[in-house]
């Protein structure tokens, strides 16, 4: 298909695409006007139900749970078929790339940042029920922070850092202990993915009953999920570079 060919369809395509986005949009209620009740309930009874002063967590890990889950098992198996499609016997290839970077200023404060952003993305993940954050928030930004050994270092020195056998098994890992807690409580006799554990104090890190260990194996597998995808396609854009 030429390029003339493809600019119209495009145009088409990008103009029905902004007519259901704004008619999406139109139809939205005023800012802060919110009628469901659903979320009114919940935020009378979480607190006592749940322990947890983040109500946005509660309802993610335990009231919908499930969908959680679901999101969970997408995320692992978009990136495993990812890296199954992208990775290929071009590792050796990609190890002889030269793309150390120069600018001494740039590798000191990038380097330095590398374990105050994973510290952030570590609280993030800590203190998800408790504050605004969560499992998903915060792995994210451990990855990012991560990523950073690359973007002021170089390549090779984030392959050292962040081996694909050993985030391979943390992303199986952090998948395989969602669905582990959430079975667990089949086995106990109660719902499938019922909140099993003490609640404990509310304001605490230990309360939430089985919230924090679901919250944990999120970040866990979107950590890891994120790092596979970084070097996977960094080892395709070393290849690329190889190959000029």
């Amino acid at each position: 298909m030429s390029a003339r060919t493809r600019l119209p369809l495009f145009l088409v395509s990008a103009a029905g695409l902004a007519a259901l986005l704004g008619y999406g949009v139109a139809g939205l209620p005023p800012f802060g006007d919110y009628h469901g009740p659903y979320g009114l309930v919940l935020n009378q009874v979480v607190l006592a139900q749940r322990h947890t002063t983040n109500a946005v967590a509660a309802v993610v890990f335990d009231y919908r749970g499930f969908d959680t889950l679901g999101e969970e098992l997408m995320l692992f198996a978009a990136v495993a078929a990812t890296a199954l499609i992208l990775r290929e016997a071009r590792e050796e290839e990609a190890k002889q790339v030269v793309d150390a970077v120069h600018s001494e200023p740039v590798r000191a404060v990038g380097l330095a940042a590398v374990p105050v952003v994973v510290l952030l993305g570590l609280f993030v993940v800590a203190f998800g029920y408790l504050s605004p954050g969560g499992g998903f928030q915060g792995g994210t930004v451990v990855a990012l922070g991560l990523l950073l050994v690359y973007l002021a270092a170089e390549h090779r020195a984030y392959r050292r850092l962040t081996p694909a056998r050993v985030v391979d098994v943390f992303e199986g890992g952090g998948a395989a202990m969602f669905v582990g807690l959430a079975l667990g409580a089949l086995a106990g006799g109660l719902a499938f993915q019922e909140n099993f554990l003490p609640l404990g104090k509310i304001g605490a890190l230990t309360s939430g009953g089985s919230i924090p260990l679901l919250n944990w194996a999120t970040a866990i597998e979107v950590t890891a999920a994120f790092l596979l995808l970084f070097g996977e396609f960094l080892e395709e854009v070393m290849v690329e570079r190889r190959a000029r």
